[in-house]
């Protein structure tokens, strides 16, 4: 018996069926829409500005460039194709490093 007063009552808290379909629907989107504005301003739109700010590192760089990889490789880039970077790490040591790997500039000695 205490099941379908509980019931009852959510049914009894919904209100009419017929009450207030179109601000209702609005009222329902409106708080979702503001989520996903909220995590756009402060999540996604960020994120896609700092990957387009490395894209455009990565484009430019250049023999000669001192970096410093993701890994935590410190080197000077001393060839270069499309997809990878040769690094020089220490006098005739080198590894090659994948062009996405780079994550910054080393700072000068």
């Amino acid at each position: 018996m205490e099941v379908h007063t509980v019931v009852d009552l959510a049914y009894a808290m919904a209100g009419a069926s017929g009450e207030a379909g179109g601000s209702s629907g609005l009222l329902t989107i409106l708080p979702l829409i503001l989520m996903f504005g909220i995590f756009y301003v402060l999540l996604i739109r960020p994120q896609q500005k700092k990957a387009k700010e490395h894209r455009s590192f990565l484009e430019n760089l250049k023999k000669g460039d001192r970096v410093v990889t993701a890994g935590g490789l410190y080197g000077e880039i001393t060839g270069m194709t499309d997809q990878s970077v040769t690094l020089e790490i220490a006098d005739r040591i080198r590894v090659k490093v994948g062009r996405g790997y780079i994550a910054n500039f080393a700072p000068k000695e």
